[in-house]
């Protein structure tokens, strides 16, 4: 039978030809991650099994990311258990402050993510790393643990839902409109367990598209998301030193019959989307709402950290200024994004227009500081969750978008679209 390019790589890392949806396997690990959030928890299971060591340190990648620098004590001291965590166990891979970066942009930009790889991490958006062609899910703090020690982790084989593209992405459309647009479809339990590939005429796709897209996968309830390994994808691993294998034929776009369901979304059709509170399936179009004053703008996350989120907000910015009463925070996703970023006068584009510029790290989208709502606040955000509660006081309220809606927003003073603003 047909596989989906997820079942062909599961199937290699537990060395046999064929996995059907449902089995339960066994499979190396090519890496493992966790962040200063989701590692301690790990690494105390891990200490419970006595003497145990890491048996593949090399493989381990630790990314204080969450709540660094330190906003509190707690936090201190769960960087503090990581610190020595790595040190005890040899693991060279660890991110801190001054180097680390948001860990789903810095990994790839690292070269540490490879096509075919099964990647592991206590994070649910693991699943970014699917835009490069690996297999990549999030786990829980005992699964990390347990990884740790063995080098290898059980999984249930998940059926397919394959997403094939058709047409162009018109202006203003990126990735994150996309997703928002698939993910009104499908809603947030669409894709349960569900390895979420997809396909077509992906070329009208950037790898920042694509990234993006897959970072956001698990928001329909995926346990992964896919493209194919194309051209574009091959230049990415190859400029950020990854290898390329040449073996790419179980990399490539995988028959319709492989999957459960098969959705065409036509490109033409997607609009700058925005997602109200409070579930990100709940994505909207402009003419579907009216005007809808902001406290905060948040551009940043492994959602819409990239060069290219700031670039786009950048040339909206530029020459503008916030509105009076706004805050607008900027989050460089890696310390190499903020120093192209430096290089390119967009940095000083945010500051005269009366943004905020950050440090790297998740900051406010996980509630860890540097931006938290008080209640009644209204934010506009390129992150990828708005559940209640998610940015501060449970009264507050979070909207989804991509970063020239954001930009645009952060002028008025009010969701806009951008042509409203560059016209």
């Amino acid at each position: 039978m047909s596989m989906t390019i997820s079942q062909k790589i599961l199937a290699r890392h537990c060395k046999v030809k064929e996995v059907l949806p449902g089995d339960l396997i066994e499979a190396y690990v090519d890496l493992i991650l966790g962040n200063d959030l989701t590692a301690p928890v790990a690494i105390h299971e891990f200490s419970a099994l006595g003497n145990a060591k890491v048996k593949e340190p090399d493989k381990v990648v630790i990314v204080m990311d969450h709540f660094t620098p330190n906003k509190d004590i707690k936090a201190a001291k769960q960087c503090s258990v990581c610190r020595t965590f790595a040190r005890e166990q040899g693991i060279q891979s660890l991110y801190d402050v001054g180097k680390v970066g948001i860990e789903h942009v810095l990994l790839p930009e690292q070269g540490y993510i490879h096509s075919g790889d099964l990647v592991i991490g206590a994070d649910s958006h693991t699943c970014t790393y699917g835009a490069l062609g690996a297999f990549a899910t999030g786990v829980g703090s005992t699964d990390m643990a347990a990884a740790m020690a063995e080098g290898k982790l059980w999984f249930q084989v998940p059926k397919g839902i394959k997403v094939c593209f058709l047409g162009k992405k018109g202006k203003w459309v990126t990735g994150k409109d996309i997703i928002l647009y698939l993910l009104r479809e499908l809603g947030v339990s669409g894709a349960d367990y569900c390895s979420l590939e997809f396909g077509g005429e992906i070329g009208e796709l950037s790898m920042d598209d694509r990234l993006t897209i897959c970072n956001m996968a698990v928001e329909a309830g995926a346990k992964n998301g896919m493209f194919p390994v194309d051209e574009a994808a091959k230049e990415y691993l190859k400029a950020v030193g990854a290898p390329v294998t040449e073996k790419l034929e179980y990399l490539r776009e995988a028959p319709d019959e492989a999957y459960d369901r098969v959705i065409n979304l036509d490109l033409r059709e997607v609009e700058p989307m925005v997602a109200f509170p409070s579930k990100p399936d709940n994505g909207k179009r402009f003419d579907e709402f009216g005007e809808i004053r902001i406290d905060q703008v948040v551009i940043g996350s492994c959602t819409n950290g990239r060069l290219s989120d700031l670039k786009q907000a950048a040339d909206i910015l530029r020459g503008r200024k916030v509105a009076e009463g706004l805050r607008a925070i900027i989050i460089p996703a890696t310390p190499k994004i903020y120093q192209q970023a430096i290089s390119l006068g967009y940095i000083d584009d945010f500051i005269e227009a009366g943004c905020a510029v950050m440090t790297p790290c998740c900051g406010p989208c996980i509630g860890g500081g540097m931006g938290i709502l008080a209640e009644g606040e209204r934010a506009l955000v390129t992150t990828n969750r708005n559940f209640k509660g998610r940015m501060g006081h449970v009264e507050s309220e979070l909207y989804l978008c991509g970063p020239a809606v954001a930009a645009a927003s952060a002028i008025t003073g009010r969701i806009t679209h951008p042509q409203e603003v560059t016209a």
